[in-house]
């Protein structure tokens, strides 16, 4: 009884046969496999996506998605649904590893990606690191950063956040690659220019059937974004990886991803960091 006054509270109707679309489109545009738990986060979610275009039912709303005819919307919706959790330095035991191996690579341009970047954080810490490497603000480094998520590409390429953001990040380092701001910008801070120009962002959907990417990397970063995927998806996804590694490249995972059940291409060098198998370079 409570369980339907609560369901009669709601905005908008919606059912499980309206969860069941979602599930099944944002799985086929993405990748996303949403568990039965997230019906409130897909309602609360989608619910804004009926605000902002004016429809008054989900069923109404996915119709007229799947139909074409609300012009942007399919990024809006993809959008809505992609979770976007992140943090500098998140995952720390990572860093001092990346530092290790840019110093072991051969002189010439060193090339990274992190394959799913939000609003920034990540690839900054990548670039941060690698400064500090190097023990300068230019390292032959280049990063590209990608999301399926085009607000938070927005965010990252900007380079502003909340100065909170950097509370946990030690303040010599803060001075170094942050700018704080004065004025009507207190209480933010901006990335230095030195290190935004380390960073290029660019939208990219995993699934997507060619990449926006071109030859090999030292390093690819692809953390806490295998686990909303399936095996079968997941193993689709290393197999694309592993063209693009070079011979002595390293894959970072996220801290609950296992990609030894996925991929026989790859060996696990340290905590959730992978290598190639040796001949496996170049091969899928």
């Amino acid at each position: 009884m409570l369980q339907n006054k609560v369901e009669s509270a709601k905005e908008f109707n919606f059912t499980k046969g309206d969860f069941e679309r979602v599930r099944a489109l944002i799985y086929k545009r993405a990748g996303i496999s949403l568990a039965d738990s997230k019906q409130e986060m897909v309602y609360s979610r989608i619910a804004r996506r009926l605000r902002a275009t004016g429809l008054v039912s989900f069923a109404t709303y996915l119709d007229e998605l799947e139909a074409g005819r609300l012009g942007d919307e399919w990024e809006s919706f993809t959008n809505a649904l992609t979770t976007n959790l992140t943090s500098f330095f998140r995952e720390a035991h990572h860093f001092p590893l990346l530092a290790e191996h840019l110093k072991r690579l051969p002189p010439g341009p060193i090339t990274i990606w992190c394959s799913a970047s939000s609003t920034g954080e990540e690839p900054y810490s990548i670039a941060m690191t690698c400064c500090e490497a190097f023990n300068t603000l230019s390292p032959p480094v280049q990063i590209i950063a990608t999301d399926i998520d085009t607000n938070v590409l927005a965010v990252g390429a900007k380079g502003v956040y909340g100065i909170e953001r950097l509370e946990k990040m030690p303040a010599e380092r803060a001075k170094r690659f942050f700018l704080r701001g004065k004025g009507e910008q207190e209480g933010l801070v901006r990335v230095r220019p030195e290190l935004r120009q380390l960073v290029t962002f660019k939208q990219l959907n995993l699934l997507a059937d060619s990449w926006p990417v071109s030859g090999q990397f030292d390093v690819i970063f692809c953390r806490n974004v295998m686990i909303y995927f399936d095996k079968a998806t997941q193993k689709k996804i290393l197999a694309r990886f592993v063209p693009l590694m070079k011979p002595h490249a390293l894959l970072f995972a996220g801290h609950s991803e296992n990609f030894l059940y996925v991929s026989d291409a790859l060996k696990l060098r340290g905590k959730t960091v992978y290598e190639l198998e040796q001949g496996r370079a170049g091969a899928i």
